[in-house]
């Protein structure tokens, strides 16, 4: 069982920046795939970055590439989610999510609370 608490979600305004945060509390977090999904309001959860287990790979869904940035530290059981520009459309409770098994988009078991982003025009 993996415990995931999200923080650092807020109120922003449009190009400005945000760098959210998810602590992990098993101790052998580096053997696991984090993801970060978000849900807007009215529509399904979609993925938005991943990052493998050592951090060597990541994957971004194409809205994101070149805005958001996916990394980890290990060592203090935790990853982070750096969103530069932020665009209105970015608005959403985010998710951090892990799982078990190799870099992928979906079919993660453990999922945080989730924090609030939103992102004013």
């Amino acid at each position: 069982q993996v415990q995931l608490v999200e923080s650092g979600g807020g109120l922003v305004q449009a190009g400005g920046s945000l760098r959210l945060s998810c602590a992990a509390s098993r101790r052998t977090f580096s053997s696991y795939t984090m993801g970060w999904f978000r849900q807007a309001p009215g529509k399904e959860r979609e993925f938005v970055a991943a990052i493998s287990w050592n951090g060597g790979s990541t994957i971004y869904a194409d809205s994101v590439k070149g805005r958001f940035t996916i990394s980890r530290d290990n060592a203090k059981n935790t990853v982070y989610l750096q969103m530069n520009s932020l665009k209105p459309e970015d608005t959403a409770v985010y998710y951090c999510a892990a799982r078990a098994v190799k870099l992928d988009t979906r079919d993660y078991a453990y999922w945080g609370q989730g924090t609030q982003v939103t992102v004013s025009s």
